[in-house]
């Protein structure tokens, strides 16, 4: 998935229904409200409440920094 897809405006977290935001040097969405990783598997987001995990606060820290703009 690259930061210019369509889709990306249309996707949500599944939680709390926000935005996501891309991490592509991970393949992941991340939610910085709920701290909250979601992978993208072959290209497909897995955006199931079960897929997303919960990371540390220094992975949070980190991700902040790596959010495409």
């Amino acid at each position: 998935m690259k930061s210019d897809d369509p889709l990306l405006r249309i996707l949500a977290c599944p939680l709390d229904k926000g935005p996501l935001h891309l991490i592509a040097q991970d393949d992941a969405l991340y939610n910085p409200r709920l701290r909250r990783r979601y992978p993208i598997v072959d290209g497909i987001p897995q955006l199931l409440p079960a897929s997303g995990e919960q990371v540390s606060d220094d992975e949070h820290e980190e991700l902040l920094k790596r959010m495409a703009p």
